[in-house]
């Protein structure tokens, strides 16, 4: 990954040109990460991402739609979500509501520093109560890329992957308004969760896809 010293009003930092976010095509925009010792390979991530009063906008309309408990086959989880382009269960692959127009300057950013080929095809909005968390899993291998906005309070982001009898792990302290990205090992290997958070939590997670969806077919 290319590297640029920049100081953006505090002490040095790295610069990251988004050319090393998927196959080596530029993107217009560099943008900041930090660099985490002993981060998951295709695991990147950026503070500050959007600025409060953007993350206090998005938060408000992630209020006003029509949360649903996620569906886990039969089972229904605590958090709760709302998808759109695409929405995937355990069944079938069924296409959902349109992206909300209140997304696209969000998605526009994303885009822009996923380089010319990223598209977002998929978005799911969700809400962490107090005491709510998330599993181990691995997203389905449909989806490419996958960029993950944290709003409203900070979380541990977990990763790990099998080591021998036991597990190499890492954590990732996901600030409010900052974004992480997963591509390569830690996207397809290694598996994610997030404990019971302290304080509501908002997410919106933005995919993108390997092909075309076949709707209607088994997942």
């Amino acid at each position: 990954m290319e590297a640029y010293e920049g100081t953006f009003g505090g002490p040095p930092r790295k610069l990251y040109c988004a050319s090393a976010l998927h196959g080596g095509r530029v993107s217009a925009q560099l943008t900041l990460f930090e660099s985490l010792p002993g981060e998951p390979e295709g695991l990147l991530y950026a503070a500050d991402f959007v600025s409060p009063a953007v993350e206090q906008k998005l938060i408000s309309e992630i209020r006003t739609l029509p949360l649903q408990p996620f569906q886990f086959g039969q089972f229904e989880g605590r958090r709760r979500v709302a998808s759109f382009g695409f929405r995937y269960n355990y069944d079938l692959r069924q296409r959902a509501e349109p992206v909300p127009g209140w997304l696209a300057e969000t998605i526009e950013k994303i885009e822009t520093l996923g380089g010319p080929s990223t598209q977002v095809r998929q978005v799911l909005c969700t809400e962490y109560d107090v005491g709510v968390g998330i599993g181990w899993h691995r997203d389905k291998p449909h989806f490419d890329r996958v960029f993950g906005l944290s709003l409203g309070s900070a979380c541990k982001f977990r990763f790990r992957r099998p080591a021998g009898k036991s597990w190499e792990r890492f954590t990732l302290d996901a600030e409010p308004r900052s974004l992480y990205m997963m591509s390569g090992p830690s996207r397809q290997i290694w598996e994610h969760s997030i404990p019971a958070v302290e304080a509501p939590r908002y997410s919106i997670t933005f995919r993108t896809m390997t092909d075309e969806p076949d709707l209607g077919a088994p997942v």
